[in-house]
């Protein structure tokens, strides 16, 4: 017999029958899309490339080379049986003192060795996913608010809010500014806050943006701490993607703003990292909380036995990250190759007239298709992006599904595939893009598109485009400058 909605509702909570984790976003659709057809350059070649993912895959041969001549730092070798009994065993929730003293080494690092950090304020967690609510859970209550600045990660909503009930407040930004956050548009969404009786507890930010690709300056970062000593609420910083940055300007931790001539009250500060970003490493859930705050770092580390990070993977990451001259090169060379992947996919796309936002650091570009909009609505955005899915096969983010407040914007994920797949997605995108731009005549008259959203390709066929190579070669003179 099986059970009803009703039934369901009568026996399991609100959260197992709710929709709170927020999978029926487009983001999460997405995924799903690439799932059922995934891209594969023999057994599948006209499957959905994934470019929805922010994930690092561009220096996993300087990892495995450290790893095949460093072989006791698995305790799964001959070379690190040794240890064996003693990782396996119990460890307490502060973690491994080496695994803290380098992650705080390598944090430092990855911020210009502007700052240090100090390892008994390391509190680590499952991930940023779990990082992000465990701050939550220490600094806010249910119904209990965060501002936010457009456009963000879709997953905050999940992360901070689900398993909290706390809510987040979006920030105006507009493209006309770069979508920098000012102190007027949080002025405004705290005093809207405030007449619609929410408390709002924080102000989350994320440096390097995800999904601008763009760091905060001084000037910017100095503005924040002063809105909220001001306000007395707290500063949660994102900083998962210090060291993608790969030109200037620079990136500038809240750690380094705190320690000038500044008014700050450093309780309030609160920064949450990971290795996922950085490293390349999300399938070994590291996250990390660091507080200034005594007591959300005593809470925290209570909280953490909820998403402890494995101590066979603290030992690996200790070991790893202990080698400075492996860390020294693998940051310099992740920054030259994603500099490298930036440059050939935005110069790709501007040879069929398609702009990015400037950017120098995340995974992903932040795309504008707004000129191959229908009309300028969210609904002519998803019209889009359904297109880009099922018929040109890439699995691109829209904009709306970051809460961006204006249609026509993309979030392009290019460091988590090989040169070849890349290749293959810019010929997508830009046969697409140009496929489009000599239908601009047609689509005014409403005989482009269908109402089945299928592109009507007269010169090739679709499959034949997905597989043609790029106009400008991986060999060419200007792409072999740019490694």
């Amino acid at each position: 017999m099986g059970f009803t909605v009703s039934n369901q509702q009568q026996l399991l909570s609100k959260m197992a029958t709710g929709n709170g984790h927020g999978e029926n976003s487009p983001y999460f659709d997405g995924w799903k899309a690439y799932d059922s057809n995934p891209f594969h350059p023999t057994k599948n070649p006209n499957g959905v490339i994934q470019m929805g993912l922010a994930e690092n895959q561009l220096c996993f041969d300087l990892i495995e080379e450290w790893v095949l001549k460093n072989p006791e730092a698995s305790i799964c070798t001959a070379a690190g049986v040794n240890e064996f009994k003693d990782i396996a065993i119990f460890q307490d929730y502060h973690g491994l003192p080496e695994f803290r003293n380098a992650v705080a080494n390598f944090m430092g690092k990855t911020r210009g060795n502007q700052v240090t950090f100090d390892p008994d304020r390391i509190v680590m967690s499952g991930g940023a996913t779990g990082a992000h609510e465990m701050i939550a859970f220490c600094l806010a209550d249910p119904g209990d608010a965060f501002l936010v600045p457009v456009p963000y990660y879709p997953g905050f909503d999940r992360d901070l809010g689900w398993r909290t009930g706390v809510q987040l407040i979006p920030v105006a930004c507009e493209s006309s500014n770069s979508f920098k956050v000012t102190r007027a548009a949080l002025e405004a969404a705290y005093e809207k806050a405030q007449k619609d009786n929410i408390r709002v507890k924080g102000l989350l930010i994320t440096n390097p943006s995800n999904p601008l690709g763009t760091v905060l300056d001084r000037e910017t970062l100095r503005s924040l701490v002063a809105f909220i000593n001001e306000k007395k609420i707290h500063l949660v910083c994102d900083e998962i993607y210090a060291a993608t940055v790969f030109s200037q300007p620079s990136f500038i931790s809240i750690a380094e703003i705190i320690e000038e001539d500044i008014e700050c009250d450093r309780n309030l500060v609160h920064i949450v990292y990971s290795l996922s970003k950085d490293m390349g490493f999300p399938g070994f859930r590291v996250g990390i909380v660091y507080s200034y705050n005594d007591a959300v770092v005593n809470c925290a580390r209570k909280m953490s036995s909820f998403g402890l990070v494995s101590t066979q993977t603290q030992h690996l990451i200790a070991s790893m990250l202990s080698d400075n001259d492996f860390v020294d090169r693998f940051i310099a060379q992740s920054a030259k190759r994603l500099k490298a992947r930036h440059m050939r996919l935005t110069m790709g796309l501007a040879q069929v007239g398609t702009s990015c936002l400037k950017s120098n650091g995340g995974l992903f570009v932040w795309m504008d298709l707004h000129k191959l909009l229908k009309e300028q609505t969210f609904e002519a955005e998803m019209a889009l992006w359904h297109t880009i899915i099922h018929e040109v096969k890439l699995n691109v983010s829209p904009g709306s599904s970051f809460h961006c407040p204006e249609p026509g914007w993309f979030r392009v994920c290019f460091a988590n595939m090989d040169d070849k797949t890349m290749e293959i997605a810019l010929t997508r995108i830009r046969t697409f893009v140009l496929q489009d731009n000599e239908a601009v005549a047609p689509r005014k008259n409403n005989r482009f598109w269908q109402s089945n959203l299928r592109l009507s390709f007269q010169s090739r066929r679709m499959e034949d485009i997905m597989m043609s190579p790029c106009i400008m070669s991986p060999q060419s003179p200007l792409v072999r400058a740019m490694t």
